[in-house]
């Protein structure tokens, strides 16, 4: 089973390769993009079986052994994160091509979109299973560069602008990373996870500390943290609708993942929990509080996004068993339902001509299955009994309870005041474009939606649904996962069996 772990970082480089030498044949394009996403699927199952079942998979890169040569490592949460991502883009992918743009359009041009979106993919794939610091820092690199490319497709005025913001964060986060990997470096001789874990905890408390928030620092900005998430309702908007979406699914989930990978493997001690907590309480409430001021779908979607990242942080920051594997049931969770609102904006903008809520109106009554496309969805989020929401939600309110104590109390207080929020945003979002009557934009002659763009959101949706009658196998998945991220012991054995110190 190691010789598949590679797959889904090579799987889609391969196919961007490809794609990028057939540019003039659409048609290929499109079907090579398709069976890469679909196989890249196929073996991150496979991967989450074997890890689940037998523990982590690892491969060596070039047959260097760790912790000279580069790892790969295929966990429980490394290969669950497989999963939904690759089920995500798949879906995207699918979306986007349902759009039938044509090779010259400022909206996706083909030739540009489908290499680039494969070498996302495999940023993404990468970014989950690096061993060490610097793979980690590679795969950021690899999806970023992807992204400057997606964000600004068409070269639009608003897209570049946005764009640019986007760009000028995206490298000071990377700076940052890159001075932490190297600081990291110079205090312990490593860069392997696996050999940090043993190394980091005989340094000096003042040292570990520091290298913990210089990681954390990178980390937050990718994950749209507040205080440093400004960037991302200014920037996420103005990219197409299938860019948007994956971007929202992800990108921020890949800076998430990074935290709870390094806070658990490599600093345990929970010497940082309270800045996390007071980040997440502030994330989530402030976020939401954006969200409620919007009138367009696709800005109040984005700070949607940034409220509800303070869920998973809240789940880190309890340093407890129920509370990662609360964080970790929520990142898969909102992955699917983010993704899938902003494939709803796009079929709103397809269909009205516009996400701007004082311009539409009556899409109900126009377009029946649009509305129950953004309803399911929407009251997912916003954790209505008995969604995936409302199970996940509840795992890390009754995490923060069991925890005591002053501060996990404020925070479950903010959770549960941030959800009620995104239930009168989802309401008012309701009650305005699908509810009321026609406006300007939808009383324009009825634009018939793409069948494969219905039917990849409609899939999407299928998946939010599946989390919900699946949540009690996955909550064994994510408490097993939590239960090693904890330990430690599986994935240093994994990928040192001889314990190298």
């Amino acid at each position: 089973m190691s010789a598949l772990v590679p797959l889904p970082v090579v799987v889609p480089l391969l196919g961007a390769a490809l794609t990028l030498l057939l540019a003039g044949n659409p048609r290929l394009q499109r079907v090579i993009s398709v069976l890469c996403l679909g196989g890249t699927l196929t073996v991150a199952v496979l991967l989450l079986v074997q890890a689940y079942r037998f523990g982590p998979v690892v491969v060596a890169v070039g047959a260097w052994p760790a912790p000279v040569g580069i790892v790969l490592v295929a966990d429980q949460l490394a290969a669950l994160m497989l999963v939904v991502s690759s089920a995500v883009t798949l879906c995207v992918l699918l979306y986007s091509i349902g759009q039938g743009r044509s090779e010259t359009s400022e909206i996706s041009p083909v030739s540009i979109f489908h290499p680039t979106y494969l070498v996302l993919t495999a940023g993404v794939t990468n970014a989950f299973l690096a061993g060490d610091l610097f793979n980690l820092f590679v795969g950021f690199e690899i999806l970023l560069a992807a992204s400057f490319v997606l964000i600004t497709l068409g070269g639009t005025e608003a897209r570049i602008r946005a764009g640019s913001t986007y760009v000028v964060v995206s490298i000071l986060s990377s700076m940052i990373f890159l001075t932490s990997v190297g600081l990291v470096y110079a205090a312990t001789g490593t860069l392997n996870l696996a050999q940090l874990a043993q190394r980091l905890d005989d340094l000096p408390s003042g040292v570990r500390l520091a290298l913990e928030l210089m990681l954390l620092l990178a980390f937050a900005i990718k994950a749209a943290v507040f205080p440093l998430s400004a960037w991302l309702p200014d920037s996420y908007p103005t990219a197409p609708a299938p860019v948007t979406a994956v971007f929202a699914g992800l990108l921020t989930k890949v800076g998430v993942y990074a935290i709870i990978r390094t806070e658990t493997l490599l600093f345990p001690g929970g010497q940082a929990d309270v800045l996390l907590m007071v980040v997440a309480g502030l994330t989530m409430v402030i976020g939401i509080l954006g969200a409620v001021a919007q009138s367009d779908l696709k800005r109040l979607f984005s700070f949607t996004l940034v409220s509800h990242i303070g869920y998973m942080i809240f789940g880190v920051a309890l340093s407890t068993a129920a509370g990662l594997s609360g964080a970790i049931f929520y990142v898969v969770h909102h992955i699917t339902i983010q993704t899938t609102l902003f494939l709803v904006a796009g079929l709103v903008e397809e269909r009205a001509g516009s996400t701007d809520l004082r311009r539409i109106g009556g899409l109900a009554r126009v377009a029946p299955l649009l509305g129950v496309l953004f309803f399911v969805p929407a009251m997912n989020l916003a954790g209505v009994p008995p969604f995936s929401g409302f199970l996940g939600k509840i795992g890390l309110l009754q995490a923060g309870v069991a925890a005591g104590g002053p501060l996990p109390g404020v925070l479950v207080a903010a959770g549960t005041l941030t959800s009620l929020l995104t239930l009168y945003v989802a309401s008012r979002v309701w009650n305005i474009a699908f509810w009321r009557a026609p406006r300007l934009a939808t009383s324009a002659p009825i634009v018939q939606l793409p069948k494969l763009m219905v039917g990849a959101t409609v899939a999407l949706v299928a998946l939010g649904l599946a989390l919900t009658v699946l949540a009690g196998p996955l909550f064994d998945v994510t408490a097993d996962a939590a239960a090693d991220l904890r330990l430690r012991t599986p994935y240093v054995r994994a990928v040192l069996p001889g314990g190298v110190p």
